[in-house]
């Protein structure tokens, strides 16, 4: 009998930890099938909505049954929307073609947040000594005390907290929530996340106490190049907080952040996103979170003055209308694995190096701590050893030292930092008492957005394995909170020209929709700052920068605000964020400079373009300077994203915008044409990156692109099957040559260990993608450029190309609907799988050719396709190829191939 799994609202998490808040209060619903025979086909669905009460009770508010296939984004029966902090229990059962009714699913819950202003009774406190701040603030301590009655016991207590800054809050002791740099990173200026969490269990009758930790994050820290700014959002920290009380017998009660609350200087004494932490346990203040009297609240506040130089908060105006407070649509950024040593190293200068064998991002855990009061543990944070030593000249201006100050007595000391994070796999430990193994007292946290796992990749090549698994890394590491960059160097900034190349590669990884809904919200705020023009960084910390804050259009970064929102609906089939970032793309389209005077529709020359950024062949300090022109670049990119804006508004029912795109895009292709291509498929310039754009985004004929197909692979040949593309090209170059018949050349550069190429950093024992093809040099040194980090996920979205290529797993239709199992097979491999959660459920693909007579072989097909899906299998035969569509089920088919290519194809010769 078919069973119904992961009942979901929109795109949230089906089986989170967490209390699960949003501000859709009309949230679609969604579920996947188990057990669901071959035949079954759903006819109708029911859906029951209930209120959580009073001791969670439920009441019902409707049952819907409505006749129906769908079970993706089904939309919410209730008839009218949700309001403020109300509660809902939804459950769903479906009927088959027979009449058989499935039973009920499991119950799914969800709360409302504050959706107006009015909800918030509470005000906006700071320390009294913030404004004026100019250097790095200490941690700051808040707390409140106060005393619950409650006549027959709490119902129900939520915690509604942030922080202009970042934050941690406890209640009685005791740590609130397992986040981690709540409440995250956006553009401030327009809105700032807040967080809820159930505290039931953790009031008591009488005394209480709610303690807030809160120190500078992203929002008044420092963040930036050369040195960066501070206060870029605010001049200091500031806190609001709302814990509600509902009593069982219907009273209800607030603590709220006032005047009345106090707040002193805590023992993190600095708090940094590049710097580190300075922790001194010499002024902890024991039960600072604790309540400390039961007396009136009266007496209370001289207590606490008098002990640990407590002050009163001062009270600061709300926040501005112009800046939401909002539940977002993210998941929380959290803890998700420890990481044990691998080795403890003694450096050539005689320092201590912790080796966790895995570039990873997050912090270092230490226990068994001695020594006397005062003396200091410094740890040092860095991704590569140069010459032995750590290697900290590719941080530039950030220190990535955390530095623990004893406190000394009879027992051994934790610790762990708060509000900093690193990235690193390896550890200089300083101060270390050598009588304590160190080994056995230190520990890697790792810390990203609690993205669900989306897919995984296999194959019969363990140096492919392993690079899929460096992606894997360098995409969690990098999406922490927003998708950035690269997570150690004084940077970590949400890059648009990252994201944009790499997001079809991250949607089979992890299940990023919310990650990437929210930021694209700030990528549209953002672009409204400025005119129109997207930042090339969001949250836009450059804004306050007239030398980084670029204000003229920039191809391919910019261009992330039609290929993200594209991605994201191709993957889910959900409209709904093609219409949110639809102002967006248009406004893109019409800031783009063209060269309309000239007669043409392509990009104004005068712009500086970025072009193919860290092409192999660029010198170390100036990136730009790839061997394709940067404006065929530009151009390239232009007419792919016209004609996605073009299906997009044709999706959306907009007839006179599809009608508009449609016609830039046919003339701008005619135009790129005329500028860029021979009539018989030659490009002006002759490289990798050229015709891989050229042939991947339909620029040429038929005829022009087996021109131009050839030459590619003569290129990739005549390089030794190196690399010789950057960030635009990079995407698109396997690609290319398979779409033109080049499969086993798209191998060959595939598989290629010499630098500059995938597997190079592999065979260099990397552990994550990096920024420059050769960040590390084949002698082990550090490549010279400024800019040069080992974990930087671009150069992975090399894993479409093994997703839908080398596993043969492609997405035909948006939402997964139609897909199709067509592997290439070439080069020696052996076998690969891929499995991918769609939204309608698991699917996996595997194929294994094995030998049975000389030059004969055997293809073993298998798949497991979930309910709602159509699945081609294509099956290359020695007559041609066969084709079984199948739906849902488990399926194994065979094929006889015969494999008479050369492999491995032999080098050029030197003169040829």
């Amino acid at each position: 009998m078919a069973i119904i799994s992961d009942l979901r609202f929109e795109h949230y998490h089906p089986n989170a930890t967490y209390l699960q808040v949003t501000e859709d209060t009309t949230p679609r619903l969604s579920w996947t099938y188990q057990n669901a025979p071959r035949n079954f086909t759903q006819e109708s669905y029911e859906i029951e909505v209930s209120e959580v009460g009073c001791g969670s009770t439920l009441k019902i508010l409707s049952n819907t049954r409505c006749t129906s296939p769908i079970s993706r984004l089904v939309p919410w029966p209730l008839g009218r929307h949700l309001f403020s902090r109300e509660k809902v229990s939804v459950r769903v059962r479906t009927r088959d073609s027979t009449g058989q009714d499935t039973p009920w699913s499991c119950p799914v819950r969800l709360e409302i947040g504050l959706l107006n202003r009015n909800d918030w009774h509470c005000e906006r406190i700071a320390a009294p000594w913030g404004p004026g701040t100019e250097s790095a603030d200490p941690e700051q301590l808040y707390r409140k005390e106060f005393s619950l009655h409650p006549a027959g016991g709490i119902d129900q207590a939520r915690l509604y907290v942030t922080a202009q800054g970042v934050y941690e809050a406890e209640i009685n002791g005791q740590r609130v929530g397992d986040f981690f740099m709540a409440p995250g990173w956006t553009a401030y200026d327009a809105r700032l996340p807040y967080q809820v969490y159930d505290v039931t269990s953790m009031l008591v009758d009488g005394a209480n106490c709610l303690g807030v930790r809160v120190v500078e994050g992203w929002f008044s820290g420092r963040i930036g190049f050369e040195g960066g700014h501070r206060n870029i959002w605010g001049p200091h920290t500031a806190l609001i907080a709302q814990l509600e009380i509902r009593y069982v017998n219907g009273k209800e009660e607030r603590i709220i952040s006032d005047g009345s609350w106090q707040v002193t200087r805590g023992p993190i004494r600095l708090a940094e996103i590049y710097d580190g932490e300075k922790y001194d346990a010499r002024s902890e203040v024991p039960g600072w979170s604790s309540p400390w009297s039961v007396d009136s609240l009266d007496t209370v506040a001289p207590k606490i003055s008098k002990a640990g130089g407590w002050e009163r908060v001062k009270v600061m105006d709300f926040l501005p209308q112009t800046t939401k407070l909002t539940a977002g649509f993210s998941e929380p950024v959290r803890r998700t694995e420890v990481i044990k040593p691998v080795e403890q190293i003694k450096s050539p200068s005689g320092k201590t190096i912790i080796d966790f064998g895995q570039n990873l991002v997050g912090y270092v855990r230490l226990r068994n701590i001695i020594g006397a009061c005062g003396h200091q543990i410094s740890l040092s944070h860095v991704e590569v050893l140069e010459y032995g030593e750590i290697a900290t000249r590719p941080l530039r201006i950030c220190k990535a030292v955390d530095i623990y100050t004893l406190k000394g007595g009879e027992d051994s000391e934790r610790y762990e930092p708060r509000f900093t994070f690193h990235g690193f796999r390896y550890v200089q430990v300083e101060g270390w008492n050598n009588t304590v193994d160190l080994t056995a007292s230190i520990e890697a946290v790792v810390c990203h957005t609690d993205m669900r796992p989306a897919g995984n990749f296999a194959c019969s090549d363990l140096s492919l394995n392993k690079l899929y698994q460096n992606i894997r890394w360098g995409m969690r590491g990098n999406f922490l909170s927003i998708p950035t960059d690269c997570p150690q160097r004084d940077e970590r900034m949400g890059w648009s020209g990252d994201l944009a190349l790499f997001v079809p590669a991250a949607t089979m990884i992890y299940d990023c929709f919310g990650i990437l809904k929210n930021w694209l919200v700030d990528v549209e705020h953002d672009q409204k700052v400025l005119g129109g023009v997207p930042a090339m960084v969001t949250p836009n910390s450059t804004i306050v920068d007239p030398i980084w804050c670029r204000r003229k259009p920039c191809a391919v970064w910019h261009d992330v605000t039609v290929l993200a929102p594209w991605e994201l609906y191709s993957e889910t089939g959900d409209e709904a964020i093609l219409a949110q970032q639809y102002d967006s793309m248009k406004t893109w389209i019409s800031v783009v400079p063209r060269r309309e005077a000239h007669g043409t529709h392509l990009w104004d020359t005068s712009i500086f373009q970025l072009g193919d950024w860290l092409d192999p062949t660029a010198p170390p300090e100036t990136p730009w300077k790839s061997a394709t022109d940067a404006q065929l670049v530009a151009n390239a990119f232009l007419v792919h994203s016209l004609d996605i804006v073009s299906r997009i508004s044709s999706i959306l029912g907009h007839t006179a915008d599809h009608e508009k795109f449609s016609d830039d895009a046919l003339a701008t292709r005619q135009d790129f044409q005329n500028e860029y291509v021979s009539p018989n498929g030659r490009l002006i310039s002759d490289s990798q990156t050229a015709y891989a754009l050229a042939i991947c985004f339909d620029l040429l004929t038929s005829t022009q692109a087996e021109v131009a197909g050839n030459r590619l692979a003569y290129l990739v040949h005549r390089n030794g099957f190196r690399i010789g593309t950057g960030f635009a090209g990079t995407p698109f170059l396997c690609e290319a040559l398979a779409r033109t018949g080049h499969t086993n050349m798209a191998y060959s550069a595939l598989l290629e260990k010499k630098c500059p190429s995938w597997l190079y950093p592999v065979t260099m024992g990397a552990t994550t993608m990096w920024e420059r093809w050769d960040s590390l040099l084949p002698d082990g040194s550090v490549n010279p450029g400024d800019m040069t980090s080992f974990n930087h996920y671009a150069f992975g979205a090399v894993a479409t190309f093994l997703h839908e290529r080398v596993a043969g797993l492609q997405r035909l239709a948006p939402g997964w609907t139609r897909c199709r199992f067509s592997p290439l097979i070439g080069a020696d491999f052996s076998e690969a799988s891929l499995e991918h959660v769609t939204p309608f459920g698991l699917i996996s693909c595997k194929w294994e050719v094995k030998e049975v007579v000389e030059g004969s072989h055997t293809i073993t097909y298998e798949a497991l396709v979930p309910h709602g899906v159509s699945l081609e299998i294509v099956m290359p035969q020695n007559n041609g190829e066969r084709t079984e569509i199948v739906g849902m089920g488990k399926w194994v088919f065979e094929s006889r191939v015969s494999r008479d290519y050369e492999w491995p194809i032999k080098p050029l010769p030197p003169k040829s």
